[in-house]
């Protein structure tokens, strides 16, 4: 899928927070549109093929514009404080570990059927890196364990709310929820699952298949329905995730790079200068989270025991942007 020519007139020409508003209106339209019966899988892989004429651009001509990321994109954690603090008590979040705009198809198509109102779907940006353990310290927590039991205490975002951090069924998530008038439950799904679907190719695919499973079954909105009741709800994710198993491989002397810098990952700390490759096959980025290194667009190489088909913490935008969907429901 070609860019279209306005948003590419827009990249080349616009300053760095009007060109990202671009990406994310122009990534958002792409993998929010409602999924035919029977062809998710089908849609999903030519939804994120789509995006990768967007990864090409920001790993080429304008890899300049991520040193602006944090600084112009509305992040989740930010989105998510200002948010609590202007919501009156009667307040949930739902955290879905990892959770991408990709699956954002069935919440919003669940949601009007299931008879919630949606008062804003939107994606906002993760941390960079975007992984776990920054969202968290970005909200407050030391890390993701410590919403765990409401062990998480009060200096944190979301002042007054009851904290769960868990890894078991819906329906055992939903038994938890009880009478207190503010919730934030963080789930650890689909992350944890995303090193199950490694078979070579098929990656994005099986995933999808139980994304779907999951996210149309009344297990997970069980669990909508009680964080909703009462309380205004906002479902969102700490990062997304890339589906390297569908990039090409880097030429030999690059991978040789990459895979004695990265090993199998996406993002490491560090002081070391990038590469030098123009354009560059990584960067370096001084965020909220410390200084380091990013793989620089959709690149993988040949690694010991395989590169992962499904990993997120570098530098594309399924990685970086993740919906943010707030739901009441109907009196």
């Amino acid at each position: 899928m070609t860019l279209p020519l306005q948003m590419v007139q827009t990249l080349q020409s616009a300053e760095p927070n009007d060109a990202w508003a671009a990406v994310f209106e122009h990534a958002w339209e792409v993998c929010s549109q409602s999924l035919a019966p029977g062809q998710a899988v089908a849609e999903v892989l030519k939804r994120d093929r789509s995006l990768a004429d967007v990864d090409l651009y920001l790993a080429t001509a304008g890899w300049d514009l991520w040193s602006h990321f944090e600084e112009v994109v509305p992040r989740t954690s930010q989105e998510l404080a200002g948010w609590w603090a202007n919501q009156a008590p009667g307040r949930a979040v739902l955290i879905l570990d990892a959770l991408s705009m990709r699956e954002a198809p069935w919440i919003l198509h669940q949601a009007e059927e299931r008879g919630f109102i949606v008062h804003q779907a939107r994606p906002t940006g993760a941390e960079l890196p975007a992984d776990t353990t920054p969202f968290a310290k970005a909200l407050g927590f030391g890390q993701r364990s410590a919403l765990g039991n409401n062990g998480a205490g009060g200096s944190h975002a979301f002042p007054g709310a009851r904290a769960e951090s868990v890894d078991i069924a819906w329906a055992d998530c939903a038994a938890l929820i009880g009478s207190e008038p503010d919730w934030v439950f963080w789930h650890h799904w689909p992350d944890h699952r995303l090193h199950d679907h490694d078979d070579p190719g098929k990656g994005l695919q099986t995933l999808t298949e139980e994304v779907e499973e999951h996210l149309s079954g009344d297990a997970f909105w069980s669990l909508v329905e009680r964080l909703a009741t009462g309380r205004r709800l906002i479902i969102t994710a700490d990062h997304g995730y890339a589906a390297s198993g569908q990039f090409i491989d880097s030429n030999a002397e690059q991978s040789d790079y990459l895979k004695g810098r990265y090993k199998s990952g996406r993002a490491i700390p560090g002081n070391d200068p990038a590469g030098a490759w123009v354009p560059p096959i990584d960067l370096a980025i001084e965020s909220a989270h410390g200084r380091h290194l990013y793989v620089n667009g959709r690149r993988k190489w040949k690694s010991q025991g395989g590169y992962p088909t499904l990993t997120h913490g570098g530098l594309s935008v399924l990685e970086v942007a993740v919906p943010f969907i707030e739901l009441s429901r109907k009196k």
